[in-house]
C-alpha cells in the first residue's frame, strides 16, 4: 500500500483502500466466530475523557503521557482512552 501511495500518486485513497480491506476482513472473521464489530464515531474525544468519573478536559496535549484528573484518577494516557473505547463500544453494542 505503501509503494502504490508514492508511485502511483493516490496518496490517501490507497490508504483508504488498505483500511477498508482489513475492516472488512476483520469482521468477516468475527462473523466466523459469532461476533460483531463495533465501529465508534471517529471524533470521540476518548483521550479526553476521565475513564472512571467521565469528566471531559479542555485540552490534552500529546507530551502529556499520563492522565491526570480532579477525582484522583492518574493513569497512562493510553490506556484510559482504551478504557473509554471499550465502553463506549459497549454502549453502542446495547444500544443497537
Amino acid at each position: 500500500m505503501d509503494g502504490m501511495k508514492q508511485a502511483l500518486h493516490f496518496g490517501k485513497s490507497a490508504s483508504d483502500n488498505g483500511w477498508g480491506a482489513f475492516v472488512e476482513k476483520l469482521t468477516y472473521k468475527l462473523a466466523e466466530q459469532g461476533k460483531k464489530l463495533v465501529k465508534i464515531g471517529r471524533w470521540y474525544p476518548s483521550s479526553k475523557l476521565c475513564s472512571k468519573c467521565g469528566r471531559m478536559k479542555e485540552s490534552l496535549p500529546l507530551s502529556e503521557r499520563t492522565y491526570h484528573c480532579e477525582c484522583g484518577n492518574e493513569m497512562d494516557r493510553d490506556y484510559n482512552a482504551a478504557v473509554n473505547i471499550r465502553e463506549e463500544a459497549r454502549r453502542i453494542y446495547l444500544a443497537a
